[in-house]
């Protein structure tokens, strides 16, 4: 049952709110929130009541959406849906508790019928306690942990016709599942023991010869429920298992960063339009574009006072224009739009507004080797979308299996939260890299190691993919540098992020740099703390900062000599003392990391890039 909290029910909006990037990264939709008095499941995009919308139009048509929104007021539905009192110890699913609450009669059901404000036991008066263990299986389906199949079939009795739990701890003194134990009024009992076990529910069909332990294909987000085959896992609530957002992230840049392309999107006239072509037959659509095209223009030209040919000429762009329709925001194609704005390729307009600003710095000021350029990056607007999620193993691409869609196929927009940040861009030298590789075979020995581990990996077996010596040394260089740059620039470490361009002439591009921007920045942008450390007084000290302080680690020699640690072995000279950062900083989840290839191993020093830069 999906309920939507409001305030005219009596919900506490302060303790039952979460922030616009918490309803799209940990808290998005098909997680559940652990709020003062009950925990809930963020709802489908379809139930949310209020929603600002947000546009990036080179973002929107590679995901094959119309726009994205930030939600303002979220929906969520009641899972886990079982509840007991600690002091009565009667333990049933929330809706027998509602039930009991409307039969009583009692004068708060008038304003608090489902028991959204008020999860209290009718007989002691105290507040109900949540079930702590739920179960998923690899298809992304989330249910309640089977009670009364469990304490029946481990007790060896047939279900009773009326089965009433009560839930106990710390039964004669056991410790650990043992102490955790559920008994009927029927008089089956039994505790949690081995509840954990990894094929306990496919044990207990296969003596029995039946298969009531399957999971039961439960998406509680969206109040479906589909046939599933699998037996499903239990785990604990809070487990980081449960829930594994995909969220993709993207830089508005020109000419997609445009003064008048921003008003237009702000109009009153625009979003009009755009009802009107997200509710047209698809079929429909481009030619009802085309015939309300002219009266369009007219009445947006009115409201903005913009020229009525830039009018024309954004709104064909972004209706008509089917160039970049559902591509891989990942792929080289879509990443090397923006090494080209942030590289100066494409060069920036006068009227780009606060979307994108470009500041390129004479490299004679820095004294750094093998860097080509650096730009500083006042102003950037990023958008990060919810795209959908897995549970028990990550996915990178919807088209993995278990991955789970967030939203149906007829809402046109995903949900999604924007920052106006700051960053600093650094561009290589593509012939110093080629001639580093070229000169030290063990350098592609490292990074084959990589991709020797890589390919065990889980993610490995489903994807693949080649790590090269230079992805490994633009990503180990990024994290250092970050490091070095939250003491300086006023930011905290997890608020700054990496965006790493690495191509090897894949669709005829090749790319060799590193974004570092700010995070955490809101609608009004951040204070310039960043790109004051990029300029040539600041950033040169730092990055030989960085690149000394790579030299040693706390861990040494057990780091530098590593030949596969971190998640999965991804990574080789980098551990939690030198080389990772938070995760949300980075794009690979602290994998492909190995400051051997920036400044050499005890073994061998000539193999490092900068070797010569200490």
């Amino acid at each position: 049952m999906i309920e939507q909290f409001k305030e005219k029910v009596g919900l506490n909006l302060v303790t039952h709110s979460v922030r616009a990037s918490q309803a799209v990264l940990q808290y998005g939709v098909g997680a559940m929130v652990d709020f003062p008095d009950q925990t809930l499941m963020t709802a489908a995009p379809e139930y949310w009541n209020d929603i600002r919308k947000i546009y990036d139009e080179r973002f929107a048509k590679a995901l094959g959406v119309e726009c994205f929104a930030m939600p303002l007021d979220i929906s969520y539905a009641r899972f886990p849906e079982w509840y007991f009192c600690p002091k009565c110890r009667k333990f049933q699913p929330i809706e027998h508790w509602v039930a009991e609450f409307k039969k009583s009669g009692k004068t708060a059901l008038k304003y608090d019928s489902n028991m959204i404000r008020h999860l209290q036991c009718l007989d002691c008066g105290q507040d109900l306690v949540v079930a702590r263990i739920v179960t998923v299986c690899e298809h992304g389906h989330i249910n309640d942990f089977p009670w009364v199949k469990w304490v029946h079939r481990q007790s060896k009795k047939s279900i009773c016709g009326t089965p009433l739990l009560k839930f106990k701890t710390g039964a004669s003194g056991a410790e650990g599942l043992e102490g955790l134990s559920i008994s009927c009024s029927c008089g089956a009992s039994v505790t949690l023991k081995n509840a954990f076990n990894k094929d306990i529910f496919e044990g207990l069909d296969k003596e029995s010869d039946t298969s009531e332990f399957r999971c039961e294909g439960r998406h509680p987000q969206k109040h479906t429920k589909e046939k599933c085959t699998l037996h499903p896992k239990t785990v604990q609530r809070g487990s980081s298992s449960v829930y594994f957002p995909l969220v993709h992230s993207s830089l508005v840049i020109p000419p997609y960063a445009d003064q008048i392309n921003a008003k237009i999107e702000k109009s009153k006239a625009f979003a009009d339009c755009m009802t009107i072509i997200e509710d047209e037959d698809p079929e429909d659509k481009i030619d009802t574009i085309n015939k309300r095209l002219p009266k369009w223009i007219d009445k947006i030209a009115l409201e903005t006072g913009a020229v009525k040919s830039d009018i024309e000429r954004i709104l064909r762009r972004k209706w008509l224009d089917k160039e970049n329709v559902e591509i891989d925001v990942m792929s080289v194609k879509y990443r090397s739009e923006e090494y080209e704005a942030l590289s100066g390729e494409v060069g920036t307009p006068p009227n780009a507004g606060d979307d994108f600003s470009r500041e390129e710095m004479s490299m004679d000021d820095y004294k750094l080797p093998y860097i080509k350029a650096i730009s500083l990056i006042d102003k950037v607007r990023v958008v990060n979308a919810l795209i959908g999620f897995s549970r028990i193993n990550p996915v990178i691409s919807k088209t993995d299996e278990g991955f789970v869609h967030i939203k149906e196929s007829g809402t046109k927009w995903y949900p999604a939260y924007e920052v106006r940040g700051e960053g600093i861009f650094i561009e290589f030298e593509q012939s110093a890299i080629d001639g580093w590789i070229q000169n030290n075979p063990v350098v592609t020995e490292r990074a084959g190691r990589i991709n020797e581990n890589y390919a065990l990996s889980f993610i490995g077996q489903n994807h693949q993919r080649k790590i090269s010596p230079k992805f490994v040394l633009l990503h180990t260089l990024s994290h250092l540098l970050i490091k070095e740059l939250s003491f300086e620039c006023g930011y905290s470490v997890a608020s700054l992020s990496e965006r790493i361009y690495c191509a090897e002439g894949v669709e005829g591009k090749q790319m060799a740099g590193i974004f570092i921007y700010t995070a955490s920045g809101d609608a009004e942008g951040t204070l310039g703390g960043l790109v004051r450390q990029g300029r040539p007084d600041a950033f040169s000290r730092i990055f030989k900062k960085a690149i000394t302080s790579a030299r040693t680690c706390s861990n040494d020699p057990v780091c530098i000599l590593s030949r596969g640690q971190g998640r999965e072995s991804l990574n080789l000279a980098a551990c939690h003392a030198c080389g990772l950062l938070p995760e949300t900083c980075c794009e690979e989840r602290n994998g492909f990391l190995d400051r051997g290839l920036v400044v050499g191993t005890f073994k061998d020093k000539n193999i490092g890039f900068f070797k010569d830069f200490v």
